[in-house]
């Protein structure tokens, strides 16, 4: 999903003018389209899908960041207490 400066970056009076074609663009072509005004970053215009699949991903790396945490400063258990405490009885 890489930018490109040349096709994704649009004045937000296209956007007024024609929205359904700005939207559309954004989901056919998978990529977010930067929206500007007075030549300046405004807004960002994304598919759904790709907004979840990147919302998913944020969350999946933040837990593991916090997991990382917790590992070095110590918040660990051992199989047997990590299983019992959720409930797995193997």
């Amino acid at each position: 999903m890489k930018t490109r400066f040349s096709q994704d970056v649009v004045p937000i009076s296209d956007l007024k003018i024609n929205p359904g074609k700005i939207v559309n663009r954004a989901k056919d072509t998978h990529r977010p389209i930067l929206l500007t005004s007075r030549g300046r970053g405004v807004a960002i215009v994304q598919g759904l899908a790709e907004y979840e699949t990147h919302e998913e991903e944020r969350a999946f790396v933040k837990a593991i960041a916090q997991g990382l945490m917790e590992v070095k400063e110590g918040k660990v258990l051992s199989l047997d207490k990590a299983k019992k405490k959720l409930g797995i009885k193997i």
